[in-house]
């Protein structure tokens, strides 16, 4: 409840606004049905009105119910934590289609202005009208607030499986042979790419008792302090798990930006390309290099 009562105070939202918004759903009880086929006329001449409900009968007529039970919800304003729940809900079924927030944010506008227009048009409204119209408007202001919020949620979840997925992909450390492990870097590096670099790497080392660690990083997108250091810590590392580290794919430009940023490179060994490493990460390991092939 604690989230809730933050919530409604930033809304400005009080029992006495609860009240009006009841006293709304009286005013408006028999229009409640006329309301829901003035929105769904609408809907109709949206696009996503064509992907989600012109071939499904059925579902619209479903989705008409649900609208129904939303409505009559909302007019017995008990905004408490299952109020929330009910609402954020909303929100992550909306993510999971994929409807747009537009869309969503329009229909929340056109309702409530349906609404709204049919408050002003009753003949025996109360003298505090202006109230009861406040109160809705915050109350929907809120339903729209928690749905659009759970759809960040839904959203910001799925970014954050797709991206390690995506880390747990492009950041294969691969045994290339017996007690040489190669790790290819691609791509952007930031903290917590670095971290998983280094997590993974070590972990390799433990299960094959590696001798010898290359980290290729030709394919890096940008080289700054920060990347060039979390880079120096992994190798670092490896080397306290008795694994010499050698870095490849040093270019002229890398070399130079190292230089400038004054980052220690210390006893890690480093080679301009893959193919330079390789033959050191050989010799190291006591492998013999006859005409570029070890025996």
């Amino acid at each position: 409840m604690i989230q809730v009562n933050r919530t409604l105070s930033k809304f400005v939202f009080t029992e006495n606004d609860a009240q009006y918004v009841r006293e709304a759903g009286e005013l408006l009880k028999d229009y409640i049905p006329v309301f829901i086929n003035s929105f769904y006329e609408w809907l109709a001449g949206q696009e996503e009105y064509q992907l989600f409900f012109a071939d499904n009968p059925a579902s619209m007529a479903r989705v008409k119910d649900m609208q129904s039970s939303h409505w009559h919800k909302f007019f017995k304003a008990n905004v408490d934590q299952e109020y929330f729940s009910s609402r954020r809900h909303v929100g992550a079924v909306h993510a999971r289609i994929n409807l747009g927030n537009d869309i969503y944010c329009a229909g929340m506008s056109i309702s409530g202005n349906l609404l709204i227009k049919q408050l002003r048009s009753i003949k025996t409204a109360p003298a505090h009208l202006d109230a009861i119209i406040d109160a809705v408007n915050k109350l929907i202001a809120i339903d729209t607030y928690l749905a659009l919020d759970e759809i960040a949620n839904v959203k910001n979840k799925e970014l954050a499986s797709y991206t390690q997925t995506l880390m747990a992909m492009s950041t294969p450390v691969i045994p290339i042979w017996e007690d040489i492990l190669l790790l290819p870097i691609l791509g952007i590096v930031d903290s917590s790419r670095s971290q998983d670099i280094m997590n993974k790497t070590l972990a390799k080392i433990a299960e094959t008792s590696a001798k010898v660690f290359i980290m290729d990083i030709s394919g890096v997108a940008a080289m700054d302090t920060a990347v060039a250091n979390q880079l120096i810590k992994i190798t670092k590392a490896t080397q306290l798990m008795g694994c010499i580290s050698i870095i490849s794919g040093i270019s002229p430009e890398v070399a130079y930006t190292l230089v400038e940023l004054g980052v220690q490179v210390g006893d890690v060994k480093t080679t301009g390309s893959l193919r330079d490493a390789a033959a050191i990460g050989l010799e190291l390991i006591g492998a013999k290099i006859i005409n570029d092939q070890s025996i």
